[in-house]
């Protein structure tokens, strides 16, 4: 199979069937093969009513209906895993995404050999508050991964297989798909200016919280990318360095003694200093981080990689 596409969709009953009949005809033009994976991330109207209808009219069309709301990196990572295609392609259900876009990703996965393809929506139909805080946010995401993509948070991106079946989309790690990518390996990232279109149906899913949620989530990716393998190399090293200092505060203190007590002179209590209760705090402190990273490489070596979401029913698969 050439293609497939995966479709997170939150009560997003009005769009599917325009989108489901616009991806048919752009993929049949172009003379591939596809599937199209809506995943029914919970939604509370008739998403997947109209999913299951449109799996009846067209075999090509596969749904997944999760139990409950579980967020878009959830429907991706079971998207991603439920794939068949040789490329594999991200869109979001509200068509703000342009399907005719897809030919041309395709091409640039197969014939320039990219992993990831990233769009950019250069030319965006939102609020001036969403386009400057998504610029700011590009720009931190930029500095922090060192790729050089303009837009993180586009839902149209291009995969080749072997990157999906090789990373893993948790939380709300969508936005920074292309950063679990170049920590797997894949390090041919590009991007694709894409149309913007304005939304025709219902409301946006996101509020100024995701901007907040954003950075949270880049903190903890960037930590994961580098010391999710290896986290005493972090808390370890962090509590070592701690533990010294402690040790090096409480020997000072308890040599100032000796002195005091070799030159015939009073010396003061060292439990009267200050000092002594911030060394004691320090070496606590830096021996619980100690056994943190301890304990977490103990974790991280018995943990099952891998996320299980509980699926209520599906389509075709």
């Amino acid at each position: 199979m050439d293609l497939s596409v995966v479709v997170p969709a939150y009560n997003e009953f009005e769009s599917l069937p325009e989108l489901a009949e616009w991806v048919d005809r752009v993929c049949r033009s172009s003379a591939l093969s596809y599937e199209m994976i809506i995943i029914d991330d919970g939604s509370n109207d008739t998403t997947w009513a109209v999913i299951e209808t449109l799996g009846r009219s067209n075999p090509s069309v596969k749904g997944i209906r999760f139990r409950r709301n579980y967020g878009k990196a959830a429907a991706l990572h079971t998207g991603f895993r439920e794939s068949q295609g040789e490329v594999v392609i991200t869109m979001d259900a509200d068509l703000q995404d342009s399907p005719d876009e897809i030919p041309e990703l395709v091409r640039m996965i197969r014939e320039e050999n990219y992993h990831v393809v990233s769009g950019w929506k250069k030319k965006r139909y939102d609020p001036f508050v969403k386009r400057f805080t998504s610029k700011f946010y590009n720009y931190t995401a930029r500095k922090f991964s060192g790729i050089k993509l303009h837009d993180f948070n586009c839902g149209l991106k291009a995969y080749n297989s072997e990157v999906v079946k090789s990373i893993e989309v948790f939380g709300e790690m969508h936005r920074y798909i292309p950063m679990l990518a170049k920590e797997a390996g894949f390090r041919k990232i590009g991007e694709k200016v894409v149309v913007h279109q304005a939304r025709k149906y219902g409301v946006t899913k996101y509020g100024l919280d995701r901007f907040v949620k954003g950075y949270l989530d880049l903190l903890t990716i960037s930590f994961i990318t580098k010391f999710g393998k290896r986290p005493m190399h972090f808390f370890g090293m962090l509590g070592t360095l701690m533990f010294i200092a402690g040790t090096a505060l409480a020997l000072f203190l308890g040599i100032r003694k000796l002195t005091f007590i070799h030159n015939g002179l009073r010396a003061p209590l060292v439990a009267d200093s200050p000092y002594f209760y911030i060394a004691l705090t320090v070496m606590v402190i830096g021996s619980f981080l100690f056994l943190t990273g301890f304990l977490a490489e103990l974790i991280n070596r018995r943990s099952p990689e891998r996320n299980t979401y509980l699926i209520k029913e599906s389509v075709n698969l």
